[in-house]
């Protein structure tokens, strides 16, 4: 069945404001570049949103009407391969092989081994559920990242690491997709982008509460580097 109007809007809605996320480390990666070095950034929350989006874009070729999950998940994709390759070029040694290993078990064994064992085990409707959830899965584990940034403002009382423009734009691709699931009844597309959608509204509600508090002068980032707070549910 072909898409209405309406679902079509809210999917390419989704599409430009998941790619405004998905473009929100290019600072970070612009400073790597310059200073030819990752500093103390990590490349573990880009490779598993590499992870995340590589199997929503096999989800979109496996499922009736899923173009615009194929283009705003493979253009997210290739956004990750690079900022994952520039890590691999100026990291120290220890990072490199921490990122290497990392990336060819998670990114090329999970995503290789999920594509070869249902596409050889399995019909094309068994194939889309058991994706569609390992999908699911992956993207509720992402969530560590928005949550670990909300933990952030609320020990430092600061909004420094919870950017508005970040939130805002995590909050509208979670609430169109959620609207997207439910135009094109799909719950794996549906589950993670409402719990993200819920997340959206209190990394909001927080950042409202906070964002003319002064930190305390010895308070701490927890660890949350610069430009590493970026939401990683995208589907």
């Amino acid at each position: 069945m072909a898409l209405s109007a309406l679902t079509i809007f809210f999917g390419v809605l989704g599409n430009v404001t998941a790619s405004l996320l998905f473009l929100s480390p290019v600072p970070t990666f612009w400073r790597i570049l310059k200073n030819r070095s990752t500093e103390e950034f990590e490349s573990v929350p880009y490779i598993i949103l590499f992870l995340n989006v590589s199997l929503w874009t096999y989800y979109g070729l496996i499922t009736p009407n899923g173009f615009l999950l194929v283009t705003i998940n493979g253009f997210g994709a290739t956004l990750q391969a690079i900022y994952i390759l520039i890590f691999l070029i100026f990291a120290n040694t220890r990072m490199k092989v921490k990122t290497a290993i990392l990336v060819v078990v998670l990114d090329v064994g999970v995503v290789v081994g999920a594509i070869l064992i249902t596409r050889l085990t399995m019909g094309l409707e068994a194939q889309i559920d058991t994706i569609g959830l390992l999908c699911t899965c992956v993207t509720i584990i992402s969530f560590a990242s928005p949550l670990a940034a909300m933990k952030t403002v609320i020990l430092t009382k600061s909004v420094e690491y919870m950017p508005f423009f970040l939130s805002f734009f995590y909050f509208l691709t979670a609430f169109a997709w959620t609207v997207y699931a439910i135009l094109v009844r799909d719950l794996f597309i549906g589950i993670p982008n409402t719990t993200g959608f819920v997340l959206g509204v209190c990394q909001l509600v927080i950042y409202a509460i906070y964002r003319n508090r002064k930190p305390p002068l010895n308070s701490a980032a927890g660890g949350l580097e610069e430009g590493q707070n970026e939401p990683l549910v995208i589907s």
